[in-house]
């Protein structure tokens, strides 16, 4: 899959590990610009579509659990709002 990004726009890099999905959704949701889940193998997939989550998810997730990913994402806001989330856990 490739993604074809407007020029300039810059991607911020988040590594996740042990997330819960089901608030690391809740907090994609909350998030302004695309946020992208790139896999080992080098795909990227937009979480903002409710498809990319279900495909993109399935094969990191261990019981109920993202073990490692890594995000990127477009708007600096939604860079430091999943910082946050991923050093604090929801609140």
């Amino acid at each position: 899959m490739k993604i074809f990004l407007k020029e300039g726009v810059k991607l911020s890099t988040l590594s996740l590990h042990e997330v819960d999905l089901k608030e690391f959704l809740e907090v994609i949701d909350q998030c302004k610009g695309d946020v992208f889940l790139e896999t080992a193998e080098g795909d990227r997939l937009n979480l903002k579509s409710r498809l990319c989550q279900m495909i993109g998810l399935a094969s990191l997730v261990e019981g109920g659990k993202i073990e490692k990913a890594t995000i990127r994402v477009t708007d600096p806001e939604d860079d430091a709002l999943l910082f946050r989330f991923n050093l604090y856990g929801k609140k």
